[in-house]
């Protein structure tokens, strides 16, 4: 398969360096090594190179299976990267609360003037540093249509987008380049669409 993505940086193991201006948790070497032991049980690794940014959208493609989330998350304790999600603010309740904060959500307020994606360049815009992490197809399902709001909050945001996948043939989780939107929505979805391709997710790829 042609590489599509950065050359991943020699000795990098089983996953990927964060380059100085990433955001990190802060975890203990316990639980960065419970993230390793996982991904190694499972046989996965990391390929491409992260860009040295301090905001960004990572967009994860194809989800097709909720085995997406546990790779997915122990590669984040194995880094130590804090990558943000978005949720409503309904979830935020009782021990749900609890859960969502020890996940990173951030809470929206879908009611309110401008919405998720108001909200979201304004949490952005007002953060020094903050990974934001979308899946752009919205479900498990295979999708003809993506959701644009991580096109709508890079834009707003003026920040790069991120292209990260699963491809679970060779069980690597992979890290794309760094693009920025245009104008042109239709255009750049296209385009992301078409690097997306080649992967497979564990139960389909995407169209």
């Amino acid at each position: 398969m042609q590489v599509q993505h950065p050359p991943t940086p020699a000795r990098a193991g089983r996953v990927l360096p964060l380059p100085p201006q990433a955001p990190r948790v802060g975890r203990n070497a316990l639980l960065r090594w419970i993230g390793r032991s996982i991904l190694k049980l499972g046989g996965w690794r990391m390929e491409g190179a992260f860009p040295n940014v301090p905001k960004v959208v990572l967009i994860g493609a194809p989800h097709s299976s909720n085995w997406d989330g546990i790779w997915g998350f122990a590669a984040l304790l194995a880094m130590d990267l804090d990558l943000r999600l978005l949720g409503k603010k309904e979830l935020f309740w009782g021990p749900m609360a609890w859960l969502m904060r020890l996940m990173h959500v951030i809470p929206i307020d879908r009611k309110a003037p401008g919405g998720f994606v108001a909200q979201s360049i304004e949490t952005m815009n007002a953060a020094d540093q903050l990974w934001i992490g979308l899946a752009p197809e919205g479900t498990r399902k295979q999708v003809k249509d993506w959701k644009n709001g991580f096109w709508k909050l890079a834009r707003g945001a003026d920040v790069p987008v991120i292209q990260a996948y699963f491809h679970y043939p060779d069980k690597v989780i992979g890290i794309g380049p760094a693009i920025r939107m245009s104008e042109d929505a239709d255009a750049d979805m296209t385009r992301i669409r078409a690097w997306y391709r080649p992967w497979m997710g564990k139960n389909r790829g995407t169209v």
